[in-house]
């Protein structure tokens, strides 16, 4: 049986920390090829570089730097670079959390989708951090679940989307399955003059917090939990399809 061929990319950049510790858990459990953007694109979402052309360093035979999104990272990874298609897609680990409706955005949980599209079992990983970062507990969880979905497989058109809180191991009060939450957010637009007198705009995206449900990826954030949501491709809201087959339209 040939060896387990695994993928990995994230929306940090190639040399990320969190890049680093990932590919150092999981390599005994495989081949492990690394296909990264060469800069951060954080907040990058399903974006997929159509209107330039890609370039690609080779830093070695299994580390390559792609100047474009994590999207276009794991197409040119599976369905290029690689020696064969691998047997899983692991984005991460991100600096910082993913969750609630931020998994719309996040280059990070992109990257695994795009694995799940291309039919190969997927997941993204974050650290509910952004200072002092501790990547050993995401890191050591990421090759169990990784083992688990060996074991098990994913069903299709599904990905899993993971956090992790920012503590050591030991401190991490158990794993939680649950369903995506709803953050709360304070719009706000910071607008400036440049030197010219020309206004440019910042999107602040001020963070409130978010709605207190419980089972929700902040709900396992709250109890110091790993939470694990499964994100299924099919956007369909099923229930209202019946409704709206009942409106009058008229062409």
């Amino acid at each position: 049986m040939a060896e387990r061929l695994i993928l990995l990319s994230n929306d940090d950049g190639i040399k990320a920390e969190g890049l680093v510790a990932l590919e150092g858990s999981v390599a005994p459990l495989g081949d492990v090829y690394v296909v990264a953007p060469d800069r951060e694109k954080s907040a990058a979402g399903h974006s997929v570089t159509l209107h330039h052309p890609l370039r690609v360093e080779e830093l070695d035979e299994r580390h390559y730097a792609v100047d474009g999104t994590p999207t276009d990272s794991v197409i040119l990874g599976v369905r290029e670079l690689l020696p064969r298609r691998p047997d899983i897609v692991i984005s991460g680990i991100n600096r910082g959390p993913n969750m609630g409706d931020d998994v719309t955005y996040s280059g990070t949980v992109a990257a695994a989708l795009e694995g799940t599209l291309l039919g190969i079992p997927s997941f993204a990983i974050s650290v509910a951090e952004y200072d002092n970062i501790r990547y050993d507990g995401a890191a050591c969880f990421a090759a169990r679940l990784a083992n688990l979905i060996f074991e098990n497989g994913l069903p299709s058109d599904t990905m899993l989307n993971v956090n992790v809180p920012n503590l050591p191991e030991e401190s991490i009060k158990g794993v939680a399955v649950t369903r995506q939450g709803k953050r709360v957010y304070k719009d706000e637009i910071i607008a400036k003059s440049d030197p010219r007198g020309r206004t440019y705009y910042w999107i602040g995206g001020a963070d409130s917090g978010w709605k207190p449900e419980s089972e929700t990826d902040f709900a396992a954030f709250e109890e110091d939990k790993i939470s694990i949501t499964p994100l299924h491709l099919d956007l369909t809201k099923h229930p209202f399809l019946d409704e709206l087959r009942g409106w009058d339209f008229k062409v």
